[in-house]
């Protein structure tokens, strides 16, 4: 009996680090900062949302530098905005991406995805990125009163999909999908491509995945 695979979005199915990172480093240009991230060395910052983004950058302002009272705020959604219009400029889903979704669907499996980014924002780049239709059901940071480690979000991906919660796993690439797979009593598999490579083993996830190739294997084993 075949079961439901549910995916975080940002640093699992796509690299997305680039483009959020080009929106935060609007924000200091708009703002006259001579501030910016870099699309590599800042990708872990990236994948942690625009306010850690906005924190970083302000935390590289020279001391004679002075912000004024609410910069975050006001700069959150321009970020927002700005990301918006600009989703898929360099962002691309990782290599096998499309090829295992089709294996994993082939081989009678629900996918879902859940994910902590803005639900408008998650459904704009799942389309651009032509994989929307794979995924039976997508739960997003404001779907639900709470988000991502709330084992609730993750539930409601399954069960929205028509899936069982027993009969699911994890897939992602991060502290917050190894916390969250844990409150809801399942596997989790997290990526060892994303930002942090294979330092992600220090969270001892049940699977670790090099290349998305390794998924129906995994699947096949867990889920039956």
């Amino acid at each position: 009996m075949a079961g439901t695979v549910v995916f975080d979005l940002d640093g699992t199915l796509a690299d997305t680090s680039a483009d959020l990172i080009a929106a935060a480093n609007a924000c200091f240009a708009a703002r006259g900062l001579d501030v910016a991230l870099d699309p590599v060395a800042d990708a872990l910052t990236a994948f942690h949302g625009g306010r850690a983004m906005l924190r970083a950058g302000y935390g590289r302002m020279g001391a004679d530098l002075l912000l004024p009272p609410g910069a975050e705020d006001e700069d959150y959604p321009r970020l927002l905005a700005h990301y918006g219009e600009n989703i898929a400029v360099h962002t691309k889903l990782y290599p096998g991406v499309e090829a295992v979704l089709d294996r994993l669907q082939s081989d009678g499996h629900i996918l879902a995805v859940c994910t902590n980014k803005p639900g408008a924002l998650a459904e704009t780049l799942l389309h651009a990125l032509g994989v929307r239709d794979r995924f039976a059901s997508m739960i997003a940071a404001d779907t639900l009163p709470v988000r991502k480690p709330d084992p609730r979000p993750y539930r409601a991906a399954v069960e929205q999909a028509g899936g069982s919660v027993p009969a699911s796993f994890l897939v992602g690439d991060t502290e917050t999908d190894r916390k969250t797979a844990a409150a809801a009593g399942v596997r989790v598999a997290l990526v060892s491509f994303g930002p942090e490579g294979e330092a992600i083993s220090r969270l001892a996830p049940d699977a670790l995945i090099g290349h998305f190739d390794e998924l129906p294997d995994l699947a096949r084993r867990w889920l039956g």
